[in-house]
C-alpha cells in the first residue's frame, strides 16, 4: 500500500475511535466533544491521502504535511499522558488517548519508511 492510502486507513480508524468514544460518553452519561478530537485529525489525514491521490504534482507536499499531522496526534496524547502518568485509570478518555497514539505513531513510522523505500529506489 502507498502512503496515501496508509493515511486515509489510519485516519478512518481515528474517526472511529472518534465516535466509540463519544458513543461510550453517551452511554455512560458523560459526552464530551472533546472525545471527537481523534476524529478531527483523522478526517485531515483522510483528506491529505484523497488529495494526494487525485494531485500528483502535489503527492509528495501533501504527505509531509500528513507526516506532521501524525506527529501532532502521537505528541498531544502522549505528553497528556505522560504527565499524568502517576495518577492514570484505564478509563474510555484514556483508552481513546493511547489508540490516538498508536495510530499516529504507526502512520508516522509507516510514512518514514516509504520515504525511505521512495528515496533509495530513485
Amino acid at each position: 500500500m502507498n502512503i496515501p492510502g496508509y493515511s486515509i486507513w489510519i485516519g478512518r480508524l481515528l474517526v472511529l475511535v472518534g465516535i466509540v468514544g463519544y458513543g461510550y460518553g453517551l452511554y455512560a452519561g458523560n459526552a464530551s466533544l472533546t472525545a471527537f478530537i481523534p476524529a478531527i485529525f483523522g478526517i485531515v489525514l483522510m483528506i491529505l491521502g484523497h488529495l494526494a491521490h487525485s494531485k500528483e504534482s502535489l503527492r509528495k507536499h501533501l504527505m509531509h504535511l500528513a507526516v506532521i499531522v501524525g506527529v501532532l496526534g502521537f505528541i498531544l496524547p502522549a505528553g497528556r499522558l505522560l504527565s499524568k502518568v502517576g495518577e492514570l485509570t484505564l478509563s474510555a478518555a484514556v483508552a481513546s488517548q493511547l489508540a490516538m497514539a498508536f495510530l499516529c505513531l504507526a502512520f508516522v513510522v509507516l510514512a518514514i519508511r516509504s520515504f525511505v523505500i521512495a528515496r533509495r529506489s530513485s
